[in-house]
């Protein structure tokens, strides 16, 4: 079984709301499992991360960066950096803000970096935009055309995402569980070599 774990902060329930249904997609994917975790939960013990194959980060854009407690994470994390205890494992990003742009392209970077510092893999967003097929635009896959990591945009005035951004969350979930079965599945070469 491959774990993912889903770390996220969420102060309004919005990027939670993100988090799940990315783990909705990765069930789909056979032999993949993801548990969803609060950042804040592992500040103090950030060395749980390593019990997982696959890290998903996510965090409102607060002022074009990651939230405070995701940031209090990724700092505490020192340790597992210094001896590169995170390397290999496949890694992706996702946030949320209130508008269409929000800066949020500074947070997915903010994230992308951070895993990169680890010596960790970085998974993209490759859904195209469905909007460019003729699909209406709020119920469009990535309407937003973001490629590296999925961004979500959360309307203040409306009660949920549009159906696009649920849409593109699950996709995003199950790109990045059969991406990390794919890193997992033996070589064919080497296979063969081991039955020779």
């Amino acid at each position: 079984m491959k774990t993912i774990a889903i770390v996220y902060h969420s102060a309004s329930g919005r990027t939670e709301r993100i988090a799940q249904l990315i783990a909705n997609g990765a069930a789909l994917v056979p032999g993949c499992h993801a548990q969803l975790i609060k950042a804040q939960d592992l500040i103090e013990h950030p060395a749980a991360l390593l019990d997982f194959h696959g890290l998903i980060l996510g965090s409102p854009t607060y002022l074009g960066g990651v939230s405070a407690p995701l940031k209090a994470l990724m700092d505490a994390t020192g340790p597992l950096w210094r001896q590169q205890k995170l390397r290999g494992r496949l890694a992706a990003g996702f946030t949320v803000s209130a508008l269409p742009a929000g800066d949020k392209q500074s947070t997915l970077i903010s994230l992308f970096t951070f895993c990169i510092q680890h010596g960790m893999l970085w998974a993209g967003n490759p859904i195209l935009p469905e909007q460019h097929q003729g699909v209406p635009y709020e119920e469009a896959a990535n309407r937003l055309g973001s490629w590296s990591g999925l961004m979500a945009q959360a309307d203040k005035t409306a009660p949920d995402f549009c159906p696009g951004d649920l849409k593109t969350a699950r996709l995003f979930g199950q790109h990045f569980a059969e991406t990390l079965s794919r890193l997992h599945q033996p070589h064919a070469e080497h296979t063969q070599e081991s039955h020779a």
